[in-house]
């Protein structure tokens, strides 16, 4: 009996660590995500398998150093970078997340309406009623119960794990592919190249640096509680991406295999599987896409909002009122305003831009990845808590080859 409570102290210990780390990377998995990956899947099969690994290393690393820089300092990404490069540099840096946050904003609507019309839901009824829901869930609840909540719904992405058992895809060939790098000749072909820095970036997005950091922050989490904070990003970085590689192997061996290579319509992914998996998996699919479009669309706002005021001194947190923190709020609340409204408009291209949302998120990447690593390398600022030379190996290289593949895609549609 002893090795059962043993084993028993280890799970509680083991749930009680999660929190934002686990919260963040899972958002990661967002509408804007699964309408890439499943797209990555649909249009290439499962030759971008091979980037999940490292990718996934990445994301530990970058995520692990928010982690720290918000336990030791004890302030946000934003407040620091304004702090140590000035607010002419934190204005431009705000500007762009913005942009690009807002089109993921926008993403997540389109995934509430694509899942809702699966089940036969307008999105004029869906959209708005969803965006009242989170608004109030997040203005009117507290940080503890919307954190929990939130935790809830992480467990709705094993759906995907399901459906991809469902799918019935060639194993061997998804174990091959991850591990295989591709072809030189797929470099030369800008879609490939497109989707690419598309998968890096909805898998490692700017946003999810400095919410993770704010949230740190606002949790109280202190030095001392680090361990535990670092468990809870590392589990919520692996979870996340094997969430992101069945959303991939699944579309592979459904949509890709029977010829369907181009995601027109968010409804597209789940649809299409129905005859081939089977109803049970075109219904996890779906609920897993409603749940995820929820989920973030909450978080980004809440991201957005949280990054602005840090960045220009504003007050901030779901533990003021709104009388205390009025332009977090109002911030809040237009985003998810103006994100509901562009979904409402007719015939707008939802999942092009969802997808472009995504690759902005990898183009924006090393921008982000430069000012943490300059950050966080500073012993005045993280004391004996500065990177190890192993971590700015990983951090750096990984800056490196995403501005190299945004500058070839940036040359590649330049010259056609």
């Amino acid at each position: 009996m002893k090795w059962f409570k043993s084993w028993k102290v280890r799970i509680l210990f083991f749930i009680a660590a999660l929190g934002p780390g686990f919260i963040t990377a899972n958002v990661d998995n967002d509408a804007g995500g699964i309408l890439t990956y499943s797209q990555a899947g649909a249009q290439y099969g499962y030759t971008l398998l091979w980037t999940m690994i490292p990718i996934t290393l990445a994301l530990i690393v970058v995520q692990e150093m928010c982690a720290r820089m918000g336990a030791v300092t004890g302030k946000g990404l934003s407040d620091l970078i304004r702090e140590e490069f000035g607010l002419r540099m934190t204005f431009v840096v705000m500007v762009l997340l913005v942009i690009v946050n807002f089109g993921n904003v926008v993403a997540e609507f389109t995934g509430i309406a694509g899942s809702m019309q699966l089940f036969h839901v307008s999105k004029y009824i869906a959209v708005p009623a969803a965006a009242a829901l989170v608004w109030a869930m997040v203005v009117k609840g507290d940080y503890k119960s919307v954190e929990k909540i939130f935790l809830f719904a992480s467990v709705v992405y094993l759906a995907y794990i399901v459906a991809g058992v469902l799918g019935r895809p060639d194993w061997h060939t998804a174990m091959v592919e991850t591990v295989k790098l591709p072809a030189r000749g797929a470099w030369s072909d800008r879609n490939y190249l497109y989707m690419t820095v598309g998968v890096i970036g909805t898998t490692i997005t700017p946003w999810m640096q400095f919410y993770l950091q704010s949230s740190i922050v606002e949790k109280g989490v202190t030095i001392r509680q680090y361990k535990a904070t670092r468990l809870d990003v590392i589990v919520g970085s692996i979870f996340t991406d094997i969430v992101a590689w069945f959303i991939v192997v699944v579309c592979a061996a459904t949509l890709y295999v029977h010829g369907m290579r181009q995601i027109n319509v968010p409804a597209d992914a789940a649809e299409a599987m129905r005859p081939i998996a089977g109803d049970y998996a075109f219904l996890l699919f779906a609920a897993g896409l409603f749940n995820a479009s929820l989920f973030a669309a909450s978080i980004l706002p809440l991201s957005t909002a949280y990054t602005v005021c840090e960045g220009l001194g504003f007050e901030s947190g779901l533990d003021r009122t709104w009388k205390q923190a009025p332009v977090f709020y109002w911030l809040y609340t237009i985003l998810i305003a103006a994100g509901a409204a562009i979904v409402l408009i007719p015939n707008f291209p939802l999942v092009p831009m969802a997808i472009l949302s995504q690759v902005l998120n990898g183009l924006l990447l090393p921008v982000v990845m430069y000012f943490m690593l300059r950050l966080i390398n500073k012993p005045e600022l993280m004391g004996e808590m500065t990177n190890r030379l192993w971590l700015n190996i990983i951090a750096w290289t990984t800056a490196v080859i995403v501005t190299g593949l945004s500058m070839m895609l940036i040359w590649q549609s330049i010259h056609g």
